[in-house]
């Protein structure tokens, strides 16, 4: 089976930050056996990069401010608990 970017594509395409290395694992897999100088690996390792930057832009939580118990919505999700301040 030949590799294209269409599979690539449909990897990357419905990516959230939540399953962005998982993904960039799977595209690693898929384009593993090119040749570095093939063109879809090279897309394929731009993607990659894309996937790490979306999945470390999104697990950065601890060193982000605290959110105010005052935040609207804060008392609809009481099982909701920061890392700072968990659930007994």
């Amino acid at each position: 089976m030949a590799v294209t970017t269409d599979d690539i594509d449909a990897l990357v395409g419905p990516a959230t930050p939540h399953f962005a290395y998982q993904l960039r694992a799977r595209v690693r897999e898929l384009i593993q056996g090119l040749p570095a100088d093939d063109p879809v690996r090279k897309y394929g390792v731009e993607q990659m990069a894309m996937l790490d930057r979306l999945g470390h832009a999104s697990s950065t939580a601890r060193d982000s401010p605290r959110e105010p118990r005052s935040r609207i919505g804060w008392d609809e999700l009481p099982s909701s608990a920061p890392e700072y301040d968990p659930l007994p």
